[in-house]
């Protein structure tokens, strides 16, 4: 099938005279199935729409935007994979140096806040042309929301960018919809009845609920806690309901209810796609795509995730009712990668936002829709949950299977607790016997309880008993595989004696963590809410926030006491805390030469 079109000439060679859609990215156009704008592509031109990828435009004028000439039905924008914020920006505010989305991995080839600068291009450029967005940045700031970069609360994204309709969550259905609307002749600002999208609305219906208006809460910190519930408990496509947000000017910014997820049926279709799995040829010349590189021999197996973890955006985004692929497709797509020119026989991921969900939490989801009141793993799994891991073995072992398959690697990560809560541990023998590399990744986030209560994770105790089984299972296998454990430092309630004792218990279990996070709020999570009003919107009680610059770094610091560049600031940090008893744990004076031994 090859590419689809870049360019005019690319147009012309394909006879067209004029494409239906172009798709502007905010990513150098990358034709693999990890990508949002390679799929929503290849799904409208399964319909038969004629698209062209409008990656990485110009934005300092209207020409680029120009470039395919008027699409007949409209212009669809998205930032590409990564908000264009977090790409451009570091936790400290710092501009990054690289981009792994853009040619070479340089910066520079995306404006800040790009869904709104390309929606602005595409209005100057064709003043009625229809404008949807969609992609991570859109869905998550798809209402008023807080923004750390600005350290304020603005609008939705859907009345900045210009756009007449947001499509939020992942977008295949939905975008089809939009599609058959345009070609049946309905006017855009007409489109208002379709699921997983939101719209502008002078009046609303009896049956809407409404939010706390962008006034209230951009003035009211409880009104932004309310605001951010009523969103959470209404995320479902059964359970939830249309909710609106007014604005003073007398608009409203409607969300009709989620799309329901994909059956496993449609995502086989989705996955199964002409892809080419690589980026466009023209990036050859500036070193190609780097960030081709972690995805190009991975599998997605998943998606959605029940676990509900404070800090993440996933359920915001994709929902909490997980959906998988047949074993057959996954199986069909790893004997694709073999045939691969630079494939080596490693797998390097079989997975979805969380790897071990393959189905479900509970029976009930599939006819009542999620719990608004209670989560499926906090604090505890919940009594109803369906714990089984023999479809994610039976998809492993089938992938191992494959000719010219030598290893099958788990990078998107285990829910630890999800496994110790299967009374079958066989899961941990196949994945130590079989898909650790020499060390596994794992999330515990954080030791101390109170935190882990604020990032809704399971309490300490639970990480240490995998720990200890997983160590014990290695053993006996007669493998030395070991942990590295994800952390986040200055996470809404971690105090700097939370940091303290999170650095004693590394130092103890001699673990190294391979990454620390500084806790980044992004729109659209409940971690995001506690930084920004200081209250627990579950309880309304207040948390403490590290917003200090200073203290960030303290805490973060602790994390890698072991880091000679570090010593000076948790040495300050002890003695912040009144703990200057544990410098000389931390950092043993030296004996001096003449001491005996």
């Amino acid at each position: 099938m090859g590419f689809l079109p870049v360019s005019k000439k690319d147009m012309e060679d394909r006879g067209w005279q004029q494409v239906d859609f172009v798709i502007v990215t905010g990513d150098a156009y990358v034709d693999h199935p990890s990508f949002g704008t390679a799929i929503i592509s290849r799904v409208l031109e399964r319909f038969g729409y004629k698209v062209a990828i409008l990656a990485q435009p110009d934005w300092k004028s209207t020409e680029d935007f120009k470039r395919f000439g008027r699409p007949r039905l409209g212009f669809l924008i998205n930032s590409g994979n990564v908000d264009s914020m977090v790409n451009h920006y570091s936790v400290f505010k710092r501009r990054r140096k690289q981009d792994a989305y853009s040619p070479g991995g340089k910066a520079g080839y995306r404006p800040d806040r790009a869904v709104i600068v390309y929606g602005n291009r595409v209005r100057e450029a064709y003043k009625d042309v229809p404008v949807i967005i969609g992609g991570i940045e859109a869905s998550l700031r798809r209402l008023g929301h807080y923004d750390y970069w600005s350290d304020k609360v603005r609008r939705s994204i859907l009345l900045d960018s210009g756009a007449d309709i947001l499509i939020y969550g992942m977008g295949e259905r939905a975008v089809i919809q939009i599609a058959e609307a345009l070609e049946a002749g309905i006017d855009a600002s007409l489109i208002g009845w379709i699921p997983g999208t939101c719209v502008k609305a002078h009046e609303v219906d009896d049956d809407t609920v409404l939010l706390p208006s962008f006034e209230e809460i951009a003035e009211d910190k409880a009104a932004y806690c309310k605001s951010f519930m009523t969103q959470y408990k209404n995320n479902d496509h059964i359970s939830g309901h249309k909710i609106a947000e007014r604005y003073s000017e007398g608009l409203y910014v409607v969300q009709n209810p989620p799309q329901p997820p994909l059956e496993r049926d449609e995502l086989d279709d989705i996955y199964d796609l002409p892809y080419e799995r690589t980026y466009h040829p023209m990036y050859e010349k500036d070193g190609g795509i780097p960030g081709i590189k972690e995805v190009k021999f991975s599998i997605v197996s998943s998606r959605g995730c029940f676990g509900g973890c404070a800090f993440c955006a996933i359920t915001y985004h994709q929902g909490r009712q997980v959906r998988s692929r047949s074993v057959e497709s996954i199986v069909k797509e790893a004997e694709q990668i073999t045939q691969l020119d630079d494939f080596h026989g490693y797998i390097h991921d079989v997975g979805g936002p969380t790897a071990n969900f393959r189905h479900p939490a509970c029976e009930k989801q599939l006819k009542h829709g999620v719990c608004k009141n209670k989560d499926c793993l906090y604090p505890s799994p919940c009594e109803n949950m369906l714990i089984d891991h023999s479809d994610y073995i039976k998809v492993l072992r089938a992938v191992r299977g494959v000719s010219g398959v030598k290893k099958v690697f788990i990078r998107s990560g285990i829910r630890y607790d999800y496994l110790m809560a299967d009374k079958d541990k066989s899961f941990m023998k196949e994945l130590c016997e079989h898909h650790v590399s020499g060390t596994l990744k794992v999330a515990p986030e954080h030791i101390s309880d109170r935190v882990l209560g604020y990032m809704r994770k399971p309490n300490r105790r639970v990480f240490d008993e995998f720990t200890d089984l997983y160590t014990k299972t290695n053993k006996k296998l007669g493998k030395k595989q070991y942990l590295i454990p994800y952390l986040i430092s200055s996470h809404p309630g971690s105090e700097l004696s939370d940091a303290i004792d999170l650095a004693l218990y590394l130092k103890k279990s001699g673990f190294i963590p391979d990454q620390v996070q500084d806790f980044y709020p992004t729109p659209g999570t409940l971690a995001t809410t506690m930084y920004y009003t200081e209250m627990d919107p579950f309880t309304m009680k207040k948390v403490y926030v590290a917003k200090n610059m200073e203290e960030k770094k303290m805490q973060r610091a602790l994390m890698h006491f072991h880091k000679r560049e570090n010593m000076q600031t948790v040495k300050k940090a002890l003695v912040k805390a009144g703990r200057k008893d544990l410098i000389d744990v931390f950092y043993p004076p030296k004996k001096s030469r003449g001491a005996k031994r």
